[in-house]
């Protein structure tokens, strides 16, 4: 009798551990998705980053994902980030590069008190419009 219960516990353990390992997952979490296409942002910028400077240009011109990037091909619903097809998407990247090129030329010196240094950004022109403030002669 008692081996009998032995058996019978061994056995409700043995199936106990077997159905909670059909829970387990068998793959390993999927990574983030990277980035493609990446031509002036680092390419090994992280989804966050990437996250904070695509809301920074939305902010400082005012616009939505739309303005530079083109819709999915296959599915007009979705946003297709690493086509090239939207000709704004090209601007943005020269506009970026000039902002870098300003910076590093012309604000290398830290401020006394912050101990930061100025720079120019895409909000400094646009101010939030989709084009910046042209002043005619």
């Amino acid at each position: 009798m008692i081996r009998f219960k032995k058996t019978i516990i061994v056995v409700a353990v043995f199936i106990t551990a077997i159905t909670l390992l059909a829970f387990i997952p068998t793959q390993h979490p999927t990574q983030e998705k990277k980035a493609t296409n990446l031509k002036v942002l680092p390419k090994n910028i992280s989804n966050e980053e990437l996250d904070k400077v695509m809301d920074e240009f939305k902010v400082a011109l005012g616009v939505k994902c739309n303005f530079c990037h083109a819709k999915s091909v296959t599915d007009p619903k979705r946003m297709d980030f690493a086509s090239d097809e939207n000709p704004h998407k090209e601007v943005a990247r020269s506009m970026m590069k000039m902002t870098m090129q300003i910076n590093k030329k012309h604000f290398k010196h830290r401020d006394e008190k912050t101990g930061q240094i100025a720079q120019i950004s895409c909000m400094t022109c646009h101010n939030g419009k989709e084009h910046p403030y042209l002043v005619s002669k």
